[in-house]
């Protein structure tokens, strides 16, 4: 059975700019190991920063690609590295994938009795695989047992205990890199960590279980804080988090009345001890789903004010999305467009209609909705992702006109549509507004060949564009595109502005000034040098003689050997004392 159709393309429009980026290099490096073939599922191991591989599922049908999914804990825009990396191979190398009976064509080989044996291996390879066959078995013998058992799993499985234990060791190595000099906060990390625990059983809609892990955690920091605090810990992040958490585990679950007063109770004596914040969690648990403004939205009834009674407050957003992903996640699409609109959630409007094959719904919305970049590039991506490739295009093409930051990768996404859409024109504009908030070379180069006959004129925009634009991280491309045009004083120009820990690039363009204007190799690598002689720091000799390598080049080139012996004898005399620095000069042959 062969693969769907990948392109390079179909991946970008994927995963965001800097996934595919690293993906790429995770491509190459070779990290994708054992790419296996079952039927619709394609398989992969790819070497990642733990110790064992992360494992990727690539699943398909007759029209193509339907999900992936990757074991690393990546949970931001598209498509993460291992994803892309596998797409890679699929794309580059469908050769190299290794064909393997599907599970239906391998218990095909097996009678009732061998199939028998095989599970009893398995149990007794992995012991926990009796509870989920007792699950399963019940389920399909006994349809009617499921959501009982499903209820009373979720209100039993989670022991508190080793959640608390496991915070207080979180607190206490903080103490411990706190007391030896550790200026970065040791312990948000770990302690977000647990609270997506949480989160992970409110996604799978164990809203019970998710609010037992968050007391577990709210309690403990509390109760433990003051161990930290003397070290100047802040607890702004930590608690931010926990109320995302804990609003999505109340409006998961099932809560009694009692259970939201307990709840209540706890949030507010919590407040007080930890000087804390958590007043989104109180409104959710106030509200529920059945606070009459919001039942008035999920019917369709919009008004003004939204899913309001009273004055709007800052955390509306916040809740706003939160529900929204629980609607998603319940596959109430209606209400949730219904609360999205009403809401002004509108990135989350117009997506979810694209999602929904609502094209023309959406495209029309976004003509009078649409205020930014990041709301036009998420529509655009999903047009993209339902086929709407032309409709994308021209969603794509006017978020670049709104106000936003993400226009570089909203440029380059766009100027890929287009060319596999065959719109040389739009695909040029489009990598020239990427162009204009984060200039490289290689955009450079890409946009020669999409200018084709008429590069001249768009070359000397680009220069004009180049030669206006500040920022940390041009110098390199600045650099890159002088040299390649031969503009050396352009070059040069940069090179002065840069301190010596930009050294490789001064180098290369100290190289291709040597021909051009030795005078100021001379003196710039000169000057560099003796700062670091003077100042006498041996650890840094090494750099000193590479500028004076350099600076001797430039002697020689320009035929002026006997003023470089010179200045070396010189050199020597006022250093003599120096003997690393002396030694280095032998070393490297510096007559």
């Amino acid at each position: 059975m062969s693969i769907p159709q990948i392109t390079e393309f179909t991946i970008r429009r994927h995963a965001n700019a800097k996934s595919f980026q690293r993906g790429e290099a995770y491509y190459e490096a070779g990290a994708v190991n054992a790419v296996t073939q079952r039927g619709h599922l394609l398989q992969a191991e790819v070497a990642g920063t733990e110790a064992r591989p992360y494992h990727v599922n690539l699943s398909f049908d007759d029209s193509g690609l339907t999900s992936a999914n990757c074991t690393c804990a990546y949970n931001f825009d598209g498509w993460c590295k291992h994803i892309v990396a596998t797409m890679l191979v699929c794309a580059r190398e469908s050769e190299n994938i290794e064909q393997r009976p599907t599970l239906e064509q391998l218990l095909d080989r097996l009678d009732r009795s061998q199939t028998q044996r095989l599970l009893q291996e398995l149990v007794k390879e992995y012991p926990p695989l009796i509870e989920a066959i007792d699950r399963h078995v019940g389920w399909m013998t006994n349809p009617m047992v499921e959501q009982t058992t499903i209820r009373l799993v979720r209100r039993l499985t989670i022991d508190p205990a080793p959640i608390r234990r496991q915070v207080r060791q979180i607190i206490r190595d903080a103490v411990r890199f706190f007391e030896e000099g550790c200026e970065e906060d040791p312990i948000a990390e770990d302690l977000l960590s647990v609270v997506q625990t949480a989160v992970d059983f409110s996604e799978r809609g164990e809203g019970e279980n998710a609010i037992a892990i968050l007391e577990a955690i709210t309690f403990t920091c509390v109760e433990n804080w003051d161990d930290i605090a003397d070290y100047g810990a802040e607890n702004d992040e930590i608690v931010s988090e926990l109320n995302q958490a804990w609003c999505e585990a109340i409006l998961t679950a099932e809560l009694t009345p009692e259970e939201k007063v307990d709840i209540q109770i706890n949030l507010e004596a919590w407040q007080d001890e930890w000087n804390a914040d958590f007043g989104l969690v109180m409104e959710a648990l106030r509200q529920g789903w059945d606070y009459p403004p919001l039942l008035q939205v999920l019917q369709g009834n919009i008004t003004e004010r939204g899913a309001w009674e009273e004055d709007v407050p800052d955390y509306a957003d916040d809740l706003a999305l939160i529900r929204l992903k629980i609607l998603e996640g319940q596959e109430r699409y209606q209400e949730y467009l219904y609360l999205a609109k009403a809401e002004g959630q509108t990135q989350q409007y117009l997506t979810m209609l694209g999602r929904l094959g609502r094209v023309e719904e959406a495209i029309d919305a976004a003509q009078t909705q649409m205020n930014s970049m990041e709301e036009a590039f998420a529509l655009a991506k999903t047009l993209s992702e339902q086929g709407a490739l032309q409709q994308a295009l021209d969603i794509a093409q006017s978020g670049l006109n709104l106000p936003g930051n993400c226009q570089y990768e909203l440029g380059i996404w766009t100027s890929d549509l287009a060319v596999e859409l065959g719109n040389s024109e739009a695909a040029l504009l489009a990598i020239k507004a990427a162009f204009q908030v984060k200039p490289s070379f290689v955009d450079y180069e890409r946009m020669a060949e999409l200018a084709g006959e008429n590069w001249e004129s768009v070359k000397t925009d680009l220069l004009r564009i180049i030669r206006t634009c500040s920022g940390w991280g041009t110098e390199s491309a600045k650099v890159d595109i002088f040299l390649h045009e031969g503009l050396i004083d352009d070059a040069i120009a940069i090179a002065n502005e840069l301190s010596s820990y930009d050294s490789e690039l001064i180098h290369r363009v100290m190289n291709a000034a040597i021909p051009h204007d030795p005078s100021w190799v001379i003196a710039n690598a000169r000057r560099r040098a003796e700062k670091i002689m003077d100042a006498g720091k041996a650890e840094y000799y090494y750099y000193a003689v590479e500028w004076l390598k350099k600076a001797r080049t430039a002697y020689l080139e320009s035929g002026k050997k006997a003023d470089w012996l010179s200045y070396r004898q010189n050199l020597m005399q006022t250093h003599a004392r120096k003997r690393k620095l002396m030694g280095m000069f032998q070393e490297r042959d510096m007559d």
